[in-house]
């Protein structure tokens, strides 16, 4: 186990961060070799005479960028494919250069733009490299070990009722949701339950009520499934109601807890409003809750369906909170819509992957998730305040909103500024960027969402201030 030289400012504050950064250089610069073993939490905190929370703070965050892995059994040790960098595209350190031309600083105002890492895919990517391999691994090795193997035939294409119990009882505890397993569908993403849920309500054509602006991925997806689309504004307090009453709509699709792109959170008023709307034309409400267990400067929010189970139809998944690729998420409906949706998926594809299922069940029943979700909580926390910050100083123009949860931000630009020109120079960086303009109705100011959440810390300032200069440039 290492002895490890550490040296702490006290007087400086930020003591788990000074660790982490201890601890970072040290494996950077090779003193902390590939698989070497660390003390454990308590020991290192008397090492240092910190609180064992302290350690426990450096470690989590060592963990999440790929420096560290934690085995259950095994403790805390230094990334086996690590060396001088970090594993994952999203932490990797800035590139070496060559020294500037003769009579150009080094920080001159023009900065070259730094060999640009990938940041993400879409605004709302979460960092896959803080996705919890050892402990998902653990939940893989408990199934295959115990569940029967008559388990992993055709099942129910609702999905597996360990699941169902599991995903009910968190939805409840979390979300304030009114739901029993019997009423919910495992379904391959929350996009896979629109289609589905729209192919059940939609058999005779659907007006379906969407926010303007909205995601413009879903755009075709829900023209595809036979709805069709009517806008209706949102502005700082939500969707606005009064003009949802004016149209003629059968269903609307909302994002409550952290509208997309936004990032505005329903009013009291407004979700009131919603639901005396649905409760008076029989409308369903379609409930998108694809990023809520992100939140940083508000309080929880509970779901709308928890207010009308009746009327709202709740969709979620892990894409956010854990990867997109794992391809799970869920549908809560009132029970005979519940049950159509389960026979779409039947009539689809036969159902999600068993044995994914049953891991998820697993991660949820052992507290995994739980944990999971505090230590990328208090992660993208950091690194929103860095972006936050690196905004203000290089581009204080550009007003910044919908940052009180969730892993983008919407940044308004000032009159006259290019979307597609401001978005361009943030792709050419890495960053993942999208013009607001495809996602509007109808159109309006220049505003562009970027995503924060595989953007390190440490490159918050050098990217904002290319950005920066780059879009001057232009």
């Amino acid at each position: 186990m290492a002895d490890l030289h550490i040296l702490i400012n006290r007087e400086k504050g930020g003591i788990a961060g000074q660790v982490a950064s201890e601890l970072r250089d040290s494996i950077r610069l090779g003193r902390l070799t590939p698989g070497t073993r660390l003390p454990a939490s308590r020991d290192l905190a008397a090492d240092l005479q910190v609180s064992r929370g302290v350690v426990v703070e450096a470690y989590e965050q060592l963990v999440a960028e790929g420096f560290l892995v934690s085995r259950v059994g095994s403790g805390t040790q230094v990334a086996p494919s690590l060396s001088a960098a970090p594993a994952s595209p999203s932490m990797a350190p800035p590139p070496s250069s060559s020294p500037p031309p003769s009579g150009v600083p080094a920080d001159g105002p023009e900065p070259a733009a730094p060999c640009a890492p990938f940041y993400g895919h879409r605004p709302t990517s979460p960092d896959l490299g803080g996705f919890p391999r050892e402990r998902w691994l653990a939940s893989v090795r408990h199934v295959l070990t115990t569940v029967p193997s008559d388990a992993f035939d055709y099942g129910d294409p609702g999905g597996v009722p360990a699941l169902r119990e599991e995903l009910a009882g968190y939805l409840r505890r979390v979300r304030a949701a009114d739901v029993r397993a019997e009423n919910l569908v495992i379904v391959g993403g929350v996009a896979q339950g629109l289609s589905l849920v729209l192919h059940v309500l939609a058999r005779d054509g659907l007006r379906l009520a969407v926010e303007d602006p909205t995601s413009h991925r879903q755009i075709p997806l829900l023209r595809r499934a036979g709805a069709t689309l009517v806008p209706v504004p949102v502005d700082g307090e939500g969707i606005d109601v009064a003009r949802l009453r004016e149209v003629d709509a059968a269903a609307v699709l909302v994002t409550p807890a952290h509208q997309y792109p936004t990032g505005v959170v329903l009013s009291p008023s407004r979700r009131a409003a919603l639901m005396e709307w649905a409760a008076a034309t029989g409308a369903m409400v379609l409930e998108d809750d694809y990023d809520a267990e992100f939140r940083f400067d508000r309080d929880p929010v509970g779901c709308l369906q928890g207010l009308a189970p009746g009327q709202v139809i709740l969709s979620g998944s892990v894409s956010k909170a854990l990867a997109p690729g794992l391809r799970l998420g869920w549908v809560a409906a009132p029970a005979a819509l519940a049950s159509s949706v389960r026979r779409a998926r039947g009539e689809l594809d036969l159902g999600s992957p068993v044995i994914d299922q049953y891991a998820l069940a697993h991660f949820l029943q052992t507290g995994g998730y739980d944990k999971h979700l505090r230590r990328m909580r208090r992660e993208y926390r950091r690194r929103r305040d860095a972006f936050v910050k690196a905004l203000a100083e290089h581009l204080p123009e550009v007003r910044v909103s919908g940052i009180a949860a969730g892993l983008h931000a919407y940044l308004v630009l000032p009159e006259g500024w290019s979307e597609e020109a401001f978005t361009a120079a943030a792709l050419d960086l890495g960053l993942a960027a999208e013009p607001i303009a495809p996602a509007r109705f109808v159109p309006g100011p220049p505003a562009v969402v970027i995503g924060f959440a595989r953007l390190p810390v440490h490159r918050a300032p050098e990217v904002i201030r290319a950005l920066s200069a780059t879009y001057r440039r232009t």
